[in-house]
């Protein structure tokens, strides 16, 4: 009957060749460099814990394989089974806390934007490739204070790459996943420029029960704060929304599962748990970036 929530995100950077490279390179020389953020939000607890780590894939310290499917950097793992991808493990442990959890898609995936293209900007390169898996069904153990507790529920997974910054006035993005209760699944980013207005650039996907997705442009959706608060470190963050569809008849209230749920960690950004109520309930994550005063680390 607790509520808890849980974030494991990895992240590749490319690195910029060395003018004047070695030629006896050393085994720890990359063009790349992995970091992981893991986080908990214990609701019935009212904690909130974040941990990160940075590794270059050398060594057989971080990476990502295609056939079988993994991804890690240490003992962070999300890795595919032997015969494909699914169910997937994840596994990540610090300071005695960790999460053992089997990932099995209750939906196919889902390409978000043009057949995968998300567009993030007017300039050549301002976009991203971008699909995610909705709705997984997710059950295993989180080891919490000393304590082993069985859990089950719903998780997301989404996957972003590309090569290029967001387009030029373009301070961060206030994104939203939710799982609601009539099956449906709703995904929405407003692209916040410096002077508080939503980019045109702005968008989302609404995936049916079924697994049907329908692409949602800017106009098609609205986001309005409804409260604001800061975190303990004195960052202003909105705290309460109200999410619009309306021609898929959505008014949506969405609150955080927790009001602390601040990422400070080398790139300072919220992302937390929270839950909706109004024309239908829901559960879900929110991101939001760019109010520390950095656009963050990017979606995943």
């Amino acid at each position: 009957g607790r509520r808890y929530g849980l974030q494991l995100t990895f992240f590749r950077f490319a690195l910029a060749p060395s003018a004047t490279p070695d030629p006896a390179s050393s085994a720890w020389r990359s063009d790349q460099l992995y970091m992981a953020h893991l986080a908990l939000t214990d609701a019935a607890g009212g904690r909130f814990q974040a941990w990160e780590r940075f590794a270059r894939p050398v060594l057989g310290l971080a990476g990502a394989e295609a056939a079988p499917f993994r991804v890690w950097l240490e003992d962070w793992v999300l890795a595919g089974g032997a015969d494909g991808l699914f169910p997937l493990r994840l596994q990540a442990a610090a300071d005695g806390q960790a999460a053992t959890l089997l990932l099995r898609p209750r939906k196919p995936p889902v390409a978000h934007g043009d057949a995968g293209t998300s567009r993030k900007g007017p300039e050549p390169g301002n976009a991203s490739r971008y699909y995610a898996f909705t709705r997984l069904e997710a059950s295993g153990e989180l080891r919490l204070d000393g304590r082993t507790l069985a859990v089950d529920g719903s998780a997301w997974l989404d996957r972003e790459w590309g090569t290029s910054a967001l387009g030029a006035g373009v301070a961060g993005w206030d994104w939203f996943a939710l799982q609601l209760d009539d099956g449906r699944d709703l995904m929405l980013y407003r692209l916040r420029r410096a002077d508080g207005s939503s980019d045109p650039y702005s968008a989302g996907s609404l995936v049916a029960a079924d697994g049907t997705p329908t692409p949602l442009a800017a106009d098609a959706f609205s986001i309005e704060v409804l409260q604001q608060r800061d975190s303990r470190l004195g960052t202003r963050y909105p705290s309460r929304w109200r999410l619009r569809v309306p021609r898929a008849g959505l008014d949506l209230q969405v609150s955080p599962l927790l009001d602390e749920q601040e990422l400070a960690l080398s790139v300072r950004y919220w992302e937390g748990a929270v839950v909706a109520s109004g024309s239908v309930g829901g559960r879900g994550y929110a991101e939001l970036t760019g109010y520390a005063g950095a656009s963050g680390p990017g979606r995943r």
